[in-house]
């Protein structure tokens, strides 16, 4: 049985069923669609024209139609939607038809690496499996022009966030936490091993915009081709806390966000956006998380967290709330200062 689903301005057909696994026969996650109005208002709120897309792994073409439907005029070229899937393609068609889209776009019935290598390259890649992103990345890496935008999620976060400390050595080569910091240091460990690959091949991939959500890490990188930009992002590779070794860098490009913020439309990623932008603003890795401050310093009364924030920005510190966790503040304010500030 076949239900409409209406996502953005795109509405597709998908078959129902329980639970969403890769074993679906067209792959669609309702629980996805922040990610993909995330992409969508990001390329929206770059410079850049005529982009040539590509959707290796593109499950119902949920993503694409959605770009050819409310990216801005003269933003697309060409889009390429591929999948494995028979299928998948089928449906990818009949979506298409349904949204009555009959231009830019190609639809391709390939091995998503093959999909990749077989290209003369694009602008935007989009890499979102169903798990670990590795099998994708070189191929994707390869393929990504001079200063176009290479997107990646991970949905392996058992790995990254450190449930699995051995699987996440195995795929990404570092050791990950299982504290509070978990989800950002996890996306710190993939963006070092997107960057590692990158630099094989003399192609910085810096992230202009990054977050962890739900059950997934999303990063968007900038691809610069010069071994000097390639030099620079290994110096930000190292361990923080003996976790690691992980990106040290900036993990959004400030104006990015704050046109990001400033043109978004939907009315429930305003705060997750608005506390992403002012996140970006405050350039230290790590954050404090407060109630386990008070727990391991054995303070009853918890100061409430926009009260603390204002007070630290009073000692002359920068302070934010960060999305990465809800009773977290990101500062470059010392332990020590902090402790002060809450037992006053």
């Amino acid at each position: 049985m076949k239900n409409m689903v209406v996502e953005g301005k795109a509405k597709i057909n998908i078959e129902s069923s329980g639970k969403i696994s890769k074993e679906m026969d067209v792959f669609y996650n309702p629980v996805m669609k922040l990610n993909r109005d995330i992409s969508v208002l990001l390329l929206n709120s770059i410079h850049e024209n005529d982009l040539n897309i590509a959707d290796p792994l593109a499950g119902s073409g949920i993503r694409s139609i959605r770009f050819l439907l409310e990216l801005k005029k003269n933003k697309i070229k060409t889009i390429s939607v591929n999948d494995y899937s028979k299928d998948a393609v089928e449906s990818i068609k009949n979506n298409i038809k349904l949204n009555k889209i009959n231009k830019k776009i190609i639809v391709m019935n390939e091995d998503a690496n093959l999909f990749l290598l077989n290209s003369k390259g694009f602008d935007y890649i989009d890499i979102d499996p169903f798990g670990t992103p590795n099998p994708f990345l070189d191929s994707a890496i390869k393929r990504i022009s001079r200063n176009g935008i290479l997107s990646v999620t991970a949905t392996d976060t058992a790995a990254l966030a450190g449930t699995y400390e051995n699987a996440c050595k195995r795929k990404y080569w570092a050791k990950p936490a299982h504290n509070e910091l978990m989800h950002e240091i996890g996306l710190r460990i993939l963006i070092r091993k997107i960057q590692l690959i990158g630099t094989q091949y003399d192609k910085a991939l810096i992230p202009i915009f990054s977050y962890s959500k739900d059950h997934y890490m999303r990063v968007f990188l900038r691809c610069e081709k010069a071994k000097k930009s390639v030099d620079e992002v290994v110096k930000k590779h190292d361990f923080h806390n003996g976790f690691g070794p992980m990106w040290l860098g900036k993990l959004w490009d400030e104006k990015l966000t704050d046109k990001m913020e400033k043109f978004n439309d939907i009315k429930e990623n305003e705060k997750f956006l608005k506390i992403i932008k002012e996140e970006s603003k405050v350039d230290v890795v790590g954050f404090y998380d407060i109630s386990k401050i008070c727990e391991k310093n054995k303070i009853k009364n918890m100061p409430r967290k926009l009260e603390l924030i204002s007070k630290i920005k009073k000692k002359g510190y920068k302070a934010v709330e960060t999305h990465f966790n809800g009773n977290g503040i990101r500062s470059g304010i010392s332990l020590k200062e902090l402790l002060k500030i809450i037992k006053n």
